[in-house]
């Protein structure tokens, strides 16, 4: 089974930088295959908390090295929730893949374990009639330390739902869970990847600013 590795971290890295430097990306030393993925990028200042810069994905199976080719520069510049990542941020960055499998239809919405899966849910708007939906990757819920109750009304928020939460809307959600396999890689940890693999340190000088 293909799991995430390291070297799709490098190759998302190697995107980005490819992007700012304009040149072609280095071919990726992973095999190809089919999955829903995500790029996670989290700056960490002084040695203090990653925090969140982008994170971006697709809950459909894509072909991973167009996927991770895409979503790298997407999730870094394209996020609406941030500003896009600077080339200066690069060397506080740390970028985190995740291959997400084994999907399963939950039988309620507390249907799920905090730090083994990911969720997915799908609800009605009472205000408006419309469906809404949002999702958080399986790491999301242990990190802030939410129970499921806790998770679910952040994720209710995170759809885009203002109103009320009350124990009905609860009860009309259809939860789908999730688990995957994550590898989780630093700017420095990249540099000495590509120093030790390709005899090279990582270009940073006459790069071009993000879009």
């Amino acid at each position: 089974m293909v799991t995430a590795n390291q070297e799709m971290a490098v190759y998302c890295f190697d995107t980005l930088l490819a992007h700012y430097n304009n040149q072609p990306v280095p071919p990726p030393a992973f095999d190809e295959g089919n999955f829903p993925l995500f790029v996670t990028w989290k700056k960490i200042v002084n040695g203090g908390e990653p925090r969140l810069r982008g994170c971006i994905g697709t809950l459909e199976a894509r072909h991973i090295i167009d996927g991770f080719k895409d979503y790298a520069l997407t999730s870094a510049l394209r996020d609406r929730r941030f500003p896009p990542i600077q080339l200066k941020e690069l060397p506080n960055l740390e970028c985190t893949v995740s291959l997400l499998t084994n999907y399963e239809h939950g039988l309620h919405y507390l249907d799920w374990e905090v730090g083994k899966h990911g969720i997915i849910i799908e609800f009605t708007d009472p205000d408006y009639n419309t469906r809404r939906s949002a999702t958080y990757l399986p790491e999301v819920a242990a990190h802030e330390g939410w129970t499921t109750l806790e998770a679910i009304d952040s994720l209710i928020r995170k759809a885009g739902y203002n109103g009320a939460i009350t124990e009905s809307l609860r009860k009309q959600i259809r939860l789908t869970r999730y688990q995957s396999t994550l590898f989780t890689m630093h700017y420095s940890e990249y540099t000495n990847y590509v120093k030790t693999t390709r005899g090279a340190t990582p270009s940073l000088a006459g790069a071009k600013p993000s879009n």
